[in-house]
């Protein structure tokens, strides 16, 4: 008869079998990130997404719009998911036509793109009540975006139900799909301050959710400066020593929940722990139409702007919102007074045509950044003043790469700089990317002229 001793032992001993199965798998996973970037395949990576909602458009146009991103040099497609869309009724689902979630990412993937999947399932988004199915509104004792039971249920539900059809499909990026990073809620920050105590409960059980279903990727957290780090439900095997260090690797890199920044410029955002890299989630390229109200445009030159003084700041993922934004069929659109159109001044606008200058301003700024990629994930800037309202950011790598950003940040005035053993040439409210730190390859102010006009030509009906 076995001691009561041995048997703890051999338990032991299975437990670590088990546990250590599960971390190596984990570890195993092809999706990371540290201070500087994500990381991918063992690479550090300057990710430049756009966003575009398939809802927005039709299954037809969707190769040619994620072949139009790709041209205009991005990395990721980001996109919502809509849960009203998704889950007319309790239990009933749909994922057809537009809605066809799966189809739109195997397209990314063929097209060579990673995705950003925004689960929610709180999206906001201008989209009718914010992407919740309206039957939620009448679950007995529900209360929307809180530590409540009937809402936490419900809220867990469809986002597994979705996860676990991407695991079907394989689109995790540690099955070998495009996934890279899944969000779980939406811009809560604001209201879990309104809130208080039942809203930081509902943040903990959200991030714990999530990351319990285990994906292998990074979940993010916009707008949300306490994302936690949970990883309550593996503490006491922190007791096993040896594996301490796979445990730490674990809790930073795979359970972590990374805060990340929404707005028109994002270059002071800081996460909330060292270790997470600096994001930015929605970049916005104009904003949505209401009945009655001017179109709002925002000018390429200051997109650009945003985006590389994003980047000089040590930023390594940029978003913007929208690439496309398309249109709001049926009573999709939210309120109050939001148009049909979701056209948002995108980079290509409703219809799915290029909307110059500002699309090829931005491929042309997103050549410049992936130029200084191997500079820029290797190392944290160097800051030199060059004058009152003037500064360089300086990358050196170990390996000898260097870049350079020359900013001009006055409002009214250019101004010619000494940089290295050159001089440069800055229009007002302007950066300059310089990928050799000699020469400037492109700055955000200046716009090449391109064909920007269409016509309609009668004799072709």
């Amino acid at each position: 008869m076995l001691s009561s001793t041995t048997t703890r032992a051999n338990m032991l001993f299975m437990l670590w079998l088990l546990f250590s199965s599960w971390v190596f798998s984990l570890v195993s996973a092809t999706v990371s990130y540290d201070s500087k970037a994500i990381i991918i395949n063992g690479r550090r990576r300057i990710l430049l997404s756009g966003s575009i909602h398939y809802p927005r458009s039709t299954p037809e146009m969707w190769p040619d719009l994620i072949a139009k991103a790709k041209e205009g040099g991005l990395d990721v497609i980001q996109t919502y998911v809509f849960w009203n869309g998704h889950e007319p009724s309790p239990g009933k689902y749909y994922f057809e036509d537009r809605y066809d979630l799966v189809r739109f990412v195997k397209l990314v993937q063929q097209a060579g793109l990673y995705v950003n999947l925004r689960i929610g399932p709180y999206v906001c988004a201008e989209w009718n009540f914010g992407g919740f199915p309206v039957w939620l509104k009448y679950v007995p004792g529900i209360a929307f975006r809180t530590d409540n039971g009937p809402f936490k249920a419900a809220m867990q539900k469809f986002t597994a139900k979705i996860v676990n059809m991407m695991k079907a499909e394989k689109l995790f990026q540690t099955q070998g799909g495009p996934i890279i990073m899944a969000q779980i809620e939406n811009e809560f920050g604001p209201v879990e301050w309104e809130i208080g105590a039942p809203g930081k409960s509902y943040t903990k059980w959200a991030a714990q959710m999530a990351v319990g279903l285990r994906t292998g990727v990074p979940w993010i957290m916009c707008k949300q400066d306490d994302a936690p780090d949970p990883v309550s439900h593996i503490d006491f095997l922190v007791l096993l020593s040896f594996l301490i260090y796979i445990y730490i690797y674990i809790y930073i890199f795979v359970l972590s929940q990374i805060n990340t920044c929404n707005g028109f410029y994002c270059e002071n955002f800081t996460p909330n722990a060292k270790y997470k890299p600096k994001m930015w989630t929605e970049n916005w390229t104009g904003w949505f139409t209401e009945f009655g109200g001017a179109v709002p445009t925002r000018p390429a030159e200051d997109i650009a702007f945003s985006v590389a003084r994003f980047i000089q700041n040590g930023g390594s993922f940029a978003n913007y919102y929208m690439y496309h934004g398309g249109t709001n069929f049926g009573r999709t659109a939210g309120g109050p007074f939001i148009a049909t159109s979701y056209d948002y001044d995108a980079p290509i606008d409703e219809y799915g045509l290029t909307r110059e200058p500002k699309w090829g301003h931005l491929r042309d700024l997103h050549k410049a950044i992936k130029s200084s990629e191997a500079a820029l994930v290797s190392a944290y800037p160097t800051v030199t003043s060059l004058g009152s309202k003037q500064e360089a950011h300086v990358f050196k790598s170990k390996s000898g790469a260097c870049a350079a950003f020359l900013a001009n940040y006055d409002t009214r005035y250019s101004v010619k700089v000494k940089f290295g053993n050159g001089q440069y040439d800055l229009p007002r409210w302007s950066i300059s990317i310089l990928p050799d730190c000699k020469t400037a390859v492109f700055n955000t102010a200046r716009v090449r002229k391109r064909f920007c006009c269409m016509k309609f030509n009668s004799s072709l009906m």
